[in-house]
């Protein structure tokens, strides 16, 4: 089972970023209020001086595809022009541009698994960095608007001179086992049946393994003793690095933490191949792609 998002190879090319002599060819990724766009099972790549473009909208050199420049631009100045366009509408997570052809800007979460592992490191770049542009526009030391510098991999403020990078926040997510079972659990607002393994942000001045053992002990009553590393997967809802473990609980009573979840329950590893399988009476498994799902699938596989 694959991890979306991981294992692209996408050749970044950093020594490109001072100038600007990649953007004449460069193809571009769109991406509109956070949505890709996506034509039939990969991404759209449209040429420079496409109409679709926005104009005066900074290019974000995401890197290179064998020797091919890629970029991303954010064209969520576009609209449509009325309600009349509303034909437009598939549903509330996809939107076609009248300008792009046979395709559709949709929520990445709902195509990462169908990405080639190329296109959706591609994607996982192009929707943070857009994002983090269009939520860092002033300079967090002054206040003065800040401009986009480095082919978009650095914002830089011209009245104090600081210098703002990209985000990215650490983010642990733990399969936490006992006995043979392991502990899911589920945050409010989720679809009806899915559970999920705990996750949490690290803290300044935390360990990886001190966020999971204080991550669980909050969110649901139960120690962890020994932490082990099992993978990482970038994850760009806005901007986070899941850090994936695997700990071993010291103790099984669950005391919830409303605030934080709306159930934990332990399940069995025969509850849990029904679950992966699609014919649990109750519970559905995190979306492909997902690192929690490759977390589950290894440890029925006992890795």
């Amino acid at each position: 089972m694959e991890m979306a998002f991981a294992g692209g190879g996408l050749d970044r090319a950093a020594h490109l970023r001072a100038g600007d002599g990649w953007q004449g060819e460069a193809l571009v990724l769109p991406v509109w209020r956070g949505r890709v766009c996506a034509r039939g099972e990969g991404l759209v790549r449209l040429e420079p001086g496409h109409p679709a473009l926005s104009d005066g909208a900074p290019l974000v050199l995401l890197g290179l595809d064998g020797g091919q420049a890629i970029a991303a631009q954010d064209i969520s100045v576009w609209a449509p022009a009325s309600l009349s366009e509303q034909a437009l509408f598939f549903d509330p997570g996809e939107q076609v541009h009248p300008l792009i052809a046979d395709a559709r800007f949709v929520e990445l979460r709902g195509i990462m698994a169908r990405l080639a592992p190329l296109d959706a490191e591609l994607a996982a770049s192009a929707r943070a960095l857009t994002g983090w542009h269009a939520s860092h526009r002033f300079c967090a030391a002054c206040g003065h608007p800040s401009e986009p510098r480095l082919s978009g991999w650095q914002r830089a403020c011209p009245s104090c001179s600081t210098v703002h990078f990209p985000r990215t926040d650490p983010v642990v997510i733990m399969l936490v086992a006992r006995g043979g079972r392991i502990l899911l659990g589920r945050s409010h607002g989720w679809p009806d049946g899915m559970y999920s393994c705990l996750a949490g942000f690290i803290e300044p001045g935390e360990t990886i393994e001190a966020a999971v053992r204080r991550e669980v002990a909050e969110e649901t009553g139960v120690t962890v003793g020994a932490v082990r590393y099992a993978a990482s997967q970038p994850w760009p809802f806005p901007a986070s690095l899941m850090l994936g473990m695997v700990a071993e609980a010291e103790s099984e009573a669950i005391t919830l933490d409303p605030a934080e979840l709306e159930d934990a329950l332990w399940l069995a590893r025969d509850e849990v191949e029904r679950v992966m399988a699609g014919t649990h009476p109750r519970i559905r498994a995190p979306r492909e792609g997902a690192i929690a799902r490759w977390l589950l699938a290894r440890w029925i596989e006992g890795i």
